[in-house]
């Protein structure tokens, strides 16, 4: 169904080489679109995620520390070099940080909110001259903020930075969304629960049953799961919506 094409698009995944950045940049490529830059700081980690995905279609990895300003500028410049446009871009770069109370650092919370947080603010603006020329009335260019439920309720674990950072980043998707509207630009968040990636494996592998049990569909996420609301929110079918907060959890949380 040409609803949910992509083909032609150009698409930009931050923190695209593992994860839920992997998953998404692959259901991209299934889509249809002609090429997902894909970046994290290691370059072997591109070059695997590359090779990975290259049954697809085609993935470029450009190594980027987008936690500073000046590398998500360098992105931007490095992906305008290959390409005069870009349709879709997934700010999905994240870390978490898990400590108790009383020992928390500041450390963790100037690693976490400088990728978490500063890093979406920053490669959106970065981008926008690339998504304005990719903009139309009829299908607008997109953004894809990656959030958490964790910044939708309060929860158990001692990720005080990361939960702030992802509530602030939902924030922040809404207050984009307003001013990008009129460039033709839509700014949506996802915010996932319990999925299979690296920031999640010490929690799955110590509790991964217990928190099966919390999710009322009875199981946590695949990477189909993933790579379908981003293919929808990608696509003509998603060109209406802006501004939404869209929980791809199981129903944690309702």
């Amino acid at each position: 169904m040409d609803l949910f094409d992509l083909t032609g698009k150009v698409a930009v995944v931050t923190g695209g080489t593992r994860g839920i950045g992997l998953m998404i940049a692959r259901g991209l490529l299934q889509a249809g679109a002609a090429r997902v830059y894909i970046s994290s700081r290691k370059a072997e980690a591109g070059d695997a995620a590359v090779a990975e995905l290259a049954e697809f279609g085609t993935a470029i990895s450009i190594p980027a520390d987008v936690s500073q300003e000046a590398e998500c500028i360098r992105l931007a410049e490095e992906v305008g070099k290959r390409e005069e446009q870009v349709h879709v871009l997934v700010n999905n770069a994240g870390a978490t940080w898990g400590e108790d109370l009383e020992k928390f650092p500041e450390s963790a919370w100037d690693k976490v909110l400088n990728l978490n947080l500063k890093a979406p603010f920053f490669v959106t603006r970065a981008f926008l001259p690339l998504l304005e020329k990719a903009a139309s009335h009829e299908d607008p260019a997109r953004v894809i903020n990656i959030g958490s439920i964790a910044g939708l309720q309060p929860t158990a674990a001692r990720t005080y930075s990361y939960s702030t950072s992802k509530a602030a980043v939902h924030q922040l998707t809404r207050n984009l969304s307003k001013e990008l509207a009129p460039r033709r630009i839509t700014v949506n968040a996802v915010a996932p629960g319990p999925f299979e990636s690296k920031m999640m494996a010490a929690t799955l592998a110590a509790a991964g049953d217990e928190m099966t049990k919390r999710v009322p569909l009875g199981r946590i996420g695949r990477p189909d799961d993933m790579a379908g609301i981003a293919v929808f929110l990608s696509s003509r079918a998603g060109s209406y919506l802006t501004g939404a907060i869209i929980p791809v959890d199981g129903g944690i949380a309702t």
